[in-house]
């Protein structure tokens, strides 16, 4: 007999999150392969922004990463033309170099053995909410996997090429998993590639959703304690899998590089 009408709210958060541990579906791709569909699927939710930006993930030897080759936009990666990189930005394997602001992902790499891939976008919210040298505001259930988990660098050190740029960028992300650059863009350090596309997608739409509400009026906060119930009911590793499974087949019509 179904008895779930007398679990508490607790209970049934916990009963849900075991189900969805092991049935939510997710794909199997490899690494190259997850870093070729985030490049495309965040062209595709607005991220473009020329040759500007970066996606990198660990690779199997240590100190080394993929990303994509500079002179190529996200509409063009497929796991063929990655590159296989040192923290030197060395290329190990592939044609072409890395992009030169890859640096401050090797800082990033350094300080967060978590992270296992580094999104950075120039997205067109997020662009301009850097602007106005004002931090990003969850204020939205949807929004919530991002509270308490993006970070604030309000003074633009100039283009992200040096070290020193790497030194303060890693320390403004610090444990978050994200950070708004003022006058610059957006930088995420996932736990996986499928989580950090998630978050930079959120991210985008969080801006977005900002913009337009205080354009309406004052934005309302909402109960840190609520914040965070939704925050860890919706940063699952197996629901941002899935998630990033969806946003792969919303693209399989449009792209086919072996996958």
């Amino acid at each position: 007999m179904n008895n779930t009408f007398s679990l508490d709210k607790q209970s049934l958060i916990q009963q849900s999150q075991a189900q969805m541990a092991q049935r939510l579906p997710e794909g199997q791709w490899s690494d190259k392969q997850k870093v070729a569909l985030a490049c495309r699927i965040l062209f595709a939710q607005g991220h473009d922004s020329g040759l500007a930006g970066q996606i990198t993930a660990r690779s199997e030897q240590d100190g080394t990463y993929y990303t994509q080759a500079f002179g190529f936009g996200f509409d063009e990666i497929t796991p063929d033309n990655l590159l296989t990189v040192n923290a030197d930005l060395q290329v190990l394997h592939g044609e072409g170099m890395a992009n030169p602001a890859n640096r401050f992902h090797s800082w990033i790499y350094r300080a967060r053995p978590d992270v296992r891939c580094i999104i950075h976008t120039h997205p067109l919210h997020i662009s301009a909410l850097s602007m106005l040298e004002i931090p990003l505001n969850i204020s939205h259930m949807d929004s919530c996997m991002l509270y308490d988990e993006v970070a604030f660098l309000p003074k633009w050190p100039g283009v992200p090429v040096g070290n020193e740029e790497g030194e303060i960028i890693s320390a403004v992300l610090g444990n978050k998993r994200a950070a708004l650059l003022c006058h610059h863009g957006l930088v995420v350090a996932g736990h996986s590639i499928e989580e950090a596309c998630v978050l930079a997608i959120q991210c985008e739409r969080a801006a977005k959703l900002q913009l337009l509400a205080q354009a309406a009026g004052e934005i309302k906060q909402i109960e840190p304690a609520l914040a965070k119930e939704a925050h860890d009911w919706i940063l699952q590793d197996k629901r941002s899998k899935a998630s990033f499974a969806y946003y792969a087949r919303r693209m399989a019509a449009t792209i086919d590089f072996n996958l």
